[in-house]
């Protein structure tokens, strides 16, 4: 769900201008999955940009507080999720934890770092949604943990049918600041890339696993 065309725009503007997202449909990156992909997306290139991370994090904040009444702990999903979950919870005054992919291996084997009492409503913090399977993760842990997951809102989503499904299946209501189609209507308009380049940009969105083979 974007919550507001607005701020879609103006993130998307944001992401390519200080090219923590970068498009390149003629010399694609190569993801971690093996997957081709002509779109790169460092969102950790924001809190570089103080006035970048501001605008971010007041958006979630005020995002937060018109659709999330009685949050009680922001969330923030490791690793970069945690420093704008953080920084959200600043701007609401309200505790912060994060949580760990799995538990760590020694010590107390924490999943879940800070404080979280039984019950309390959490909103979890994420920087970006590809198949959502992350994301869950998160949400998973916190619900075992006996928290109230609200919901779940990222910086960016590449707007899978699959992620969508995914937190339908999981009960979990997201929201993102910007999304892949703002983000190639401000790409075109901005000559980041050819407004020839779209079609092929539209094609990887609509079946990125074909896409380049």
């Amino acid at each position: 769900m974007i919550y507001n065309n607005v701020v879609a725009r103006e993130v998307a503007e944001y992401l390519l201008e200080i090219k923590a997202v970068v498009l390149s449909p003629d010399q694609p990156f190569t993801w971690a999955s093996g997957l081709k992909s002509p779109i790169y997306c460092d969102n950790r290139k924001t809190l570089s940009y103080p006035r970048v991370r501001t605008f971010i994090k007041t958006a979630f904040a005020e995002i937060i507080s018109e659709e999330f009444k009685g949050v009680e702990v922001i969330a923030g999903v490791a690793t970069a999720g945690i420093p704008h979950g953080a920084l959200v919870a600043d701007v609401l005054n309200l505790p912060f934890v994060y949580v760990r992919d799995k538990p760590k291996g020694h010590g107390l084997e924490n999943q879940i770092e800070g404080k979280l009492e039984q019950g309390q409503k959490v909103v979890v913090i994420e920087d970006l949604i590809s198949t959502g399977g992350s994301s869950l993760k998160a949400v998973e842990a916190l619900r075992a943990a006996g928290a109230d997951v609200m919901g779940l809102g990222a910086i960016f989503t590449y707007g899978f049918d699959k992620s969508v499904v995914a937190f339908e299946e999981a009960k979990c209501k997201f929201f993102t600041l910007s999304n892949y189609e703002s983000l190639l209507d401000k790409a075109v308009e901005n000559d980041y890339v050819k407004a020839t380049d779209k079609d092929e940009l539209v094609k990887w969105y609509k079946a990125p696993e074909a896409w380049g083979k």
